[in-house]
């Protein structure tokens, strides 16, 4: 027998419409189990987790049948509590499959620590910007007699005196004392 022959026989057009079949069945209970293992068509409304604290935030998840990811939290918020949600992704309102992983970014405890810049024997002119361009502030400024006029002399935190490279919060007020330009008494 040729294979034009074979083609053509009852035999083959036989076993070629019961392989069309139950490809065609097997087609459609995979696309039904499909549907069923992944909730075609179901979603869930991302809820508005901004603000809220982490407790609160884990029940309102469990409850959406959602989980949660905490990403790095290095930015403080003076908006918001301590350990309280700034940022979520996907957004709130979003349609998303349950058991969707919610990415959240909570706000620390407090500003982060920064080294303080050696500003000592420096004008105050160049000691100001280079504190509040790390993120300090000028709090109180005194003189006392040095003859380098406006230089600073020493700078304090909460009242004790401190040195370059130590770590304090942003936004720290540092106090700074100046000389007056005048001699000391000897």
């Amino acid at each position: 027998m040729s294979l034009i022959q074979f083609l053509k026989s009852k035999a083959f057009l036989k076993q070629l419409a019961i392989a069309f079949v139950a490809l065609i069945v097997i087609g459609f209970f995979t696309m039904q189990f499909l549907k069923w293992t992944t909730n075609h068509g179901e979603f869930i409304k991302v809820p508005d987790l901004k603000g809220k604290t982490l407790a609160t935030v884990e029940i309102e998840l469990n409850d959406n049948d959602l989980m949660m990811e905490i990403q790095d939290s290095a930015n403080f918020n003076p908006k918001y509590p301590k350990f309280s949600v700034i940022e979520q992704y996907p957004k709130a309102g979003a349609q998303v499959k349950e058991n969707r992983k919610i990415y959240l970014t909570l706000n620390p405890s407090g500003y982060r620590k920064v080294p303080v810049p050696n500003i000592v024997r420096r004008t105050y002119r160049q000691a100001k910007p280079t504190l509040e361009t790390l993120g300090f502030q000028v709090g109180k400024v005194t003189y006392v007699d040095d003859i380098g006029k406006d230089e600073v002399i020493s700078i304090s935190y909460k009242g004790e005196t401190i040195k370059a490279g130590r770590k304090l919060p942003l936004t720290s007020k540092i106090d700074v004392v100046l000389g007056n330009g005048k001699r000391g008494s000897n």
